[in-house]
Formats: structure tokens, C-alpha cells, sequence
């Protein structure tokens, strides 16, 4: 039955148990060997639950206490995304347990047993990859759960296994019309033996995963109670902020403190690796020290590059090949014989996160460790960064993950730069006091990490009868994986794979294909960015198709449903948004309707966009139309906000959004001049989700890369101009 399965249980110990005084017995769970389906990680590190006498330590996916609450250990961050919800979602459905009844707490860092099964021996959250590599282990550690307490029940009232059913929280034998809780039978179903490979439900059962439920997150959130980095108070705490060079590669040649120290409430003025820390005992007593400080930078090595010469050097480099991506066939031999080629070049901005709760974390260093807290997304690099710093063992960082007000990829950084910088400082005053390092905005924008400057280069061949026979794409713009841990796996052969994703795996069929990659060198500091390199690909792509539909007289929709022919699942997403945008429709004057379609994450979306066009160039996006195919939909709603949420995103860099360089200096200081999107500016959208029984796929990045080149192609459509740069100005 769906809602009342009877199961028998198996036999062998993955799960330990332990009396947890005076609250009863907690029943903990945690199953270090499982493996989301298609996982291309290794096995990380066994290790089991440990519960000690009076004390639950939450090392293990589910705990039950005598209270019948059921607490949901959560590995991946929760920064907006719904990541807690969706977790408690897959616990929940197997266990049988009352929603009501589910609490959300943060695991520890530690990559034995907390590790991201897609990265290995790695814990943390990243690439759309939390529910997908969570979905079967947090499902068995459930249905583990529940067979356990089912065996307790059978064994307490003399019954089979197979005449007990649960059902919200309650375990029941009809026959006899018993009932008892979870909480009634912690203490029994502990030394119960523990299922090998728990049963799982059919998806026809789901009555959670597949269905909406309120969000873990929202009561705390909404009520004021919810706990950020900024939240956090730490007796005899300082408030850290660091003056950081107005050009990148420029180093302190000295510094005057005397102002500074006479600020009130300003107790140290410490040189870290990456400038000038100001301590005091609170933000404002801080900022007022560093807006006196007085620093001699020495630039003799800082990059005084701007934004236009960086452009020149990149048209340059893409006039000759590049690190060969793909290739297929004889592109120069069909581009030779085409009837027509069509080129066209791209520009895309250096970009901030722009994350609402700037960049921040709390250190404090006592005995032989230290303890963090803070929005933590990168644990393992991050605690083994922190103990580099503070010559100290990785096991000895305790990172305590709080709730995050965004990323975007920002708190995953390769280097840890924002909380390596935290450690620095506490060491810098030999650990005397808890210190929190805060960003401002204009440290976020002027001192972070961006998504990288590109330049793409275009181009294709035509026969008689309109048919591409030939395309070529090359790509020049920094690699955020050099330089890095993850540069092994990540670079083979010149090529950084993230800045050739959407380009290298292009969908359409075309004979003749080849992609090619230039990767300069340069000290602006770039890491990944919501969707990585999809955020570019994407667009160029995109455009470019259906710049070449137009001059091959056909139907944008038509053409790439025919170049689909070997991808059924990009196909059916661009037949689902058209239909359900009435793709065809005669519109009016100064109206226009785009269409794109990208893989990313292993998801598919396409969105049909309107836009409006006034006479003086200005334009509106009225109407986004959201297909998306992500596998099983564990959260309806959640999949519709990240639609929308992402969307928007990828909207603002589409309208506005962009970092600048004048002599090496970034331009941009806050949301005044680094404009994101407005509620005002935000389209109607309506998501359509596609029914699937495959394996659930990431959802909080690919509508990102969507959108951008759905908007240039309506707007095309209106005006019958051609957009290759972003942000999207169109003059009169």
C-alpha cells in the first residue's frame, strides 16, 4: 500500500545506537557506504555514528529522541536554495514520519562521513549537486530508520514485522489496534539489528517527494530567529575590517595607524597577506579606524589593465586557434564549400556574486583548535585552509554551519580567501580574542572574486537548402580552475572544462564542429559563478542559432527541435515552453518572443520570454515561460521558486549587471552602480515541470544561462537587431 507499506527487516549492522541520558534513547543513523545512482566519486572514509553517554553527537543523518521529535542531520548548506527542505523531504517520505515532526540541523564538518557523494572525499555544496547526490543515501537512512522501529514494535507486541504499518509518525498493528510513537520506541528500536539494504518505496508511493511542503527554513527566517553569521556574539569578541589594495597585486610598502588607534573602541591594527586589518570592539568602531588609516601601497607589480585594453588583448588571441575542445569532422573544409558563413563576435562582463549577506566569519582559536562559524559551503577545503594557516591538525577546525544569505557560488571559493583572511587576522593577534571578519559591500564588489571577462568568436557555414554544415567557436577568457586544487581533475590538455561547458557539448547536430579555447593569464581574481560557464555559453549559443534560423528563413522553434533529434529531453523542454507560450501567435507592434534552450547540471530548461520595446530603446521583459526537466520533482514549489529565483538572477547580468576595470582599478562599489534586478523589473513567469521518473537533477542553476539569450532573441524579434554583448542596451 502506499501509505501504510509492510516491510521485513534485514540483517546487519550499519547503524549504532546509545542511550542518551535523561532524554530517552536517540536512535541515529548513518550509512557511510551508499551511493547516489551514477555517482563518479570513490567511497569516502567508513565511520559510524557515536552517541556517548549524555551527549548526541549529530554525526549521522537522522536522530530520534524520546520527545518523538526526528532531527534531519543536514550536510549542504542552506543559503536560500530550499536545500534543507528538500533533505528533510527525502528523510521523511521513507521514514513515514509527520512532517510537523521534522526538525533541520547542520552537520560537522567532516568529509568521512559528510562528504558530497559526486566530489569524492570532498563535503560541500556546489553545482546544483545537493539533492542529487543526497537522494538515495538520505532516502535509506529513512527507510533504514523505519525498519528499525518497525522491528521494535513487532518485537514489543509479539506480532510479524508484516502486520505493522507506519503512517505520520505513528507505528500501528490493525489488528489489535495498537499504536505507539517514534519516541515510545526509540530505546527498543536501538538494539534492533540494522538493515543492510532498507526497502524503498516505488516513486507511486511517494506522498512527500512529489508534493508540497512547508519549508524548513521559513518560520525561523520570517520570525527573526534564524541564525547568521552576523548574529553571532562570542564574549570578548572583536569585529575585523580589512583595508585590501585598490589594485590587484599591490602590497602594503607601509602604514601610518596613529589616526586609527585613537578611534574609539579600536583595540589592534595588524598586516595581514592581503592588507591591513582594523580590530575593534564593534563594526562601526572598526569602519571608522579603517576610513582613517593610512596606507603607501606599492603598485610596481599591480595590473593597471581597464576593461577596453583587457578586450583588445582577447579580440587578438581569438584570431588565432586555440586548445582544441571538440572537434568533428572537417570544419574548414565545409566552412570552404558553404553557401553562406555567418560570424558574429560576443562580449560578456566581469560579474559579481553580489550575494545578499556580504562575505563574513568568526574565528576563535583556544587549546589545540579552533572553532568557525559562518554560511560554511566549502568544508573540506576550508577547514584544511584554516588549519594550513593555523598550524593545526583539519580534524581540529570545527566549522559550525549557520544559514547563508546567498553565494552564488561566492562562499565555495577555490582559495578560501575570505576565511583564510579570518584566520590570518586571529593569528596576527596570537589568538587573544574571538575575532569576526566582516566584508562591506564595497569590499565584496572591489576586493572579491568575479565571474570571468569572455570573448567568444562565431562562426558557421550554410548550404543552398539553409542547413548548417559547419560551426565553429572559440572562446577566450581566464580559467578559474588554474591555480587550483581542482585543476587535475578539472584541466586536461589547455582546456578548462568549465569554460567550455554549453560549448564543447553542444546539443545541435551539426557535421562538422569544432570548439577552442584560449585561456589567458591575468591577476584579476575569478572564481565560479551561478552556473559557471554556462553563464556565456549559453548565450552565444543560443543567439547565434537562432541568428542563423533567421537566415536560413526558419522557424527558431522548428530548427532546434530539428537539431535536436538525438537529445529527446532538450527537445521536449523547447516543444513544452513553446506550446505553453503559444509560440506562433501574431504579436503587436514592438512586441517580441524569444526562445532558448541549455543543459546544465544535468538539467534541462528552456524559456520563451516577451519583451516590450519603446520608442526610445528602452524595453520591458513582460512574460517568461519556464520548461524544465530535472528528474523526479522531490519539491514542486522549491523547483518553481529556483526557476523563478534563477532566472531572475541571470536577468539582472542579462539588463544591467557588470564590473568594470579603469587602470586596474574596479569601477563598481555597491548595487548604485552595480545595478541587480529590481522587483519592479521582474517578469511574470510561469514553470511548467516536466513528469519524470529519472534520478532528480540540480535545479538551483540552469534557468540562470537561460535567460539572457531568450530576452536577446525576443528583442531581436522586435527590433530586428542582433545582440552580442551583455548587458543588453538597445538604443532607439
Amino acid at each position: 500500500m502506499a501509505t501504510d507499506r509492510i516491510v521485513n527487516v534485514s540483517r546487519r549492522q550499519f547503524l549504532k545506537v546509545g542511550l542518551a541520558a535523561g532524554t530517552g534513547l536517540t536512535l541515529g543513523v548513518y550509512l557511510p557506504t551508499l551511493r547516489s545512482a551514477g555517482a563518479a566519486a570513490g567511497p569516502g572514509k567508513a565511520g559510524g555514528a557515536m552517541f556517548k553517554a549524555g551527549t548526541f553527537e549529530p554525526n549521522a543523518f537522522v536522530s530520534i529522541g524520546a520527545d518523538n521529535s526526528v532531527t534531519v542531520i543536514a550536510k549542504h548548506l542552506e543559503m536560500g536554495q530550499g536545500t534543507y527542505t528538500g533533505l528533510a523531504t527525502l528523510v521523511a517520505e521513507e521514514l513515514d514520519a509527520a512532517w510537523s515532526q521534522i526538525t533541520v540541523k547542520p552537520a560537522p564538518a567532516d568529509a568521512n562521513r559528510y562528504n558530497n557523494l559526486l566530489w569524492g572525499s570532498t563535503q560541500g555544496t556546489g553545482g546544483s549537486t545537493a539533492i542529487a547526490n543526497s537522494f538515495v543515501q538520505m532516502r535509506k537512512a529513512g527507510a533504514a530508520a523505519r525498519e528499525m522501529l518497525v522491528g521494535a514494535a513487532a518485537e514489543q507486541w509479539g506480532v510479524s514485522t508484516s502486520d505493522v504499518t507506519v503512517r505520520d509518525g505513528i507505528v500501528r498493528h490493525q489488528a489489535t489496534e495498537r499504536s505507539v510513537t517514534f519516541g515510545e520506541l526509540a530505546e527498543r528500536a536501538g538494539r534492533q539489528p540494522v538493515p543492510v539494504e532498507p526497502f524503498l518505496k516505488d516513486p507511486s508511493e511517494f506522498r512527500l517527494i512529489g508534493s508540497h511542503v512547508p519549508r524548513k527554513d521559513s518560520r525561523d527566517k520570517t520570525h527573526g530567529t534564524a541564525i547568521f553569521t552576523q548574529d553571532i556574539q562570542l564574549p570578548g569578541m572583536l569585529t575585523a575590517l580589512v583595508a585590501h589594495p585598490p589594485r590587484f597585486g599591490a602590497t602594503v610598502k607601509s602604514l601610518d595607524a596613529s589616526a586609527t588607534k585613537r578611534v574609539k573602541g579600536v583595540t589592534d591594527v595588524v598586516q595581514i597577506p592581503t592588507g591591513v586589518a582594523v580590530l575593534a570592539k564593534d563594526f562601526w568602531s572598526a569602519k571608522r579606524g579603517r576610513d582613517v588609516l593610512r596606507v603607501d601601497w606599492d603598485e610596481s607589480k599591480a595590473f593597471t589593465l581597464g576593461t577596453d585594453e583587457i578586450l583588445t588583448e582577447y579580440r587578438a588571441l581569438s584570431k588565432n586557434p586555440g586548445a582544441v575542445a571538440r572537434k568533428e569532422g572537417d570544419t574548414d573544409q565545409a566552412m570552404a564549400r558553404a553557401a553562406r558563413v555567418i560570424e558574429a563576435d560576443y562580449v560578456f562582463p566581469y560579474l559579481a556574486h553580489a550575494a545578499l549577506e556580504p562575505m563574513n566569519c568568526v574565528i576563535k582559536v583556544s587549546g589545540d583548535g579552533c572553532e568557525v562559524w559562518n554560511g560554511e559551503q566549502f568544508q573540506t577545503p576550508d577547514q584544511m585552509a584554516v588549519a594550513n594557516v593555523l598550524g593545526l591538525k583539519p580534524e581540529h577546525v570545527k566549522i559550525n554551519m549557520l544559514y547563508a544569505g546567498g553565494s552564488f557560488g561566492r562562499r565555495a571559493n577555490p582559495q578560501s580567501d575570505y576565511v583564510v583572511e579570518a584566520a590570518n587576522i586571529v593569528k596576527a593577534i596570537q589568538g587573544k580574542a574571538p575575532v569576526k571578519l566582516v566584508w562591506t559591500r564595497e569590499d565584496d564588489m572591489r576586493a572579491g572574486y568575479y565571474r570571468p571577462m569572455y570573448f567568444h568568436r562565431m562562426k558557421a557555414g550554410l548550404d543552398d537548402a539553409g542547413d548548417i554544415i559547419a560551426w565553429q567557436h572559440r572562446i577566450v577568457g581566464q580559467s578559474i580552475i588554474a591555480g587550483t586544487a581542482f585543476e587535475a581533475s578539472l584541466a586536461q590538455d589547455g582546456i578548462d572544462q568549465t569554460s567550455v561547458e554549453g560549448a564543447a557539448n553542444v546539443p545541435y547536430a551539426v557535421p562538422n564542429i569544432t570548439v577552442d579555447l584560449h585561456s589567458p593569464k591575468l591577476p584579476v581574481p575569478v572564481q565560479w559563478w551561478r552556473s559557471v560557464g554556462s553563464t556565456h555559453t549559453a548565450f552565444a549559443v543560443e543567439t547565434f542559432i537562432d541568428e542563423l534560423a533567421v537566415a536560413a528563413r526558419r522557424d527558431p522553434v522548428v530548427l532546434r527541435r530539428t537539431l535536436l533529434k538525438n537529445h529527446p529531453r532538450h527537445r521536449g523542454v523547447v516543444g513544452l515552453a513553446a506550446e505553453k507560450s503559444r509560440w506562433g501567435e501574431t504579436l503587436p507592434p514592438n512586441r517580441g518572443r524569444g526562445i532558448a534552450v541549455h543543459e546544465s547540471f544535468n538539467s534541462y530548461v528552456a524559456q520563451v520570454a516577451d519583451v516590450s520595446v519603446d520608442k526610445d530603446g528602452s524595453y520591458s521583459v513582460d512574460r517568461v515561460v519556464v520548461a524544465v526537466d530535472c528528474g523526479i520533482a522531490v519539491n514542486p514549489d522549491i523547483i518553481r521558486a529556483q526557476m523563478e529565483g534563477g532566472l531572475g538572477f541571470g536577468l539582472s547580468a542579462a539588463l544591467s549587471s557588470q564590473i568594470t576595470l579603469n587602470a586596474g582599478r574596479v569601477v563598481q562599489s555597491n548595487f548604485h552602480d552595480y545595478t541587480v534586478l529590481r522587483m519592479s523589473e521582474m517578469p511574470d513567469v510561469e514553470v511548467h515541470i516536466v513528469q519524470s521518473t529519472e534520478s532528480p537533477t540540480g535545479v538551483g542553476e540552469p534557468a540562470t544561462p537561460v535567460i539572457a539569450p531568450a530576452v536577446a532573441n525576443a528583442l531581436a524579434a522586435a527590433t530586428g537587431k542582433r545582440f552580442y554583448e551583455l548587458p543588453l542596451l538597445v538604443t532607439g
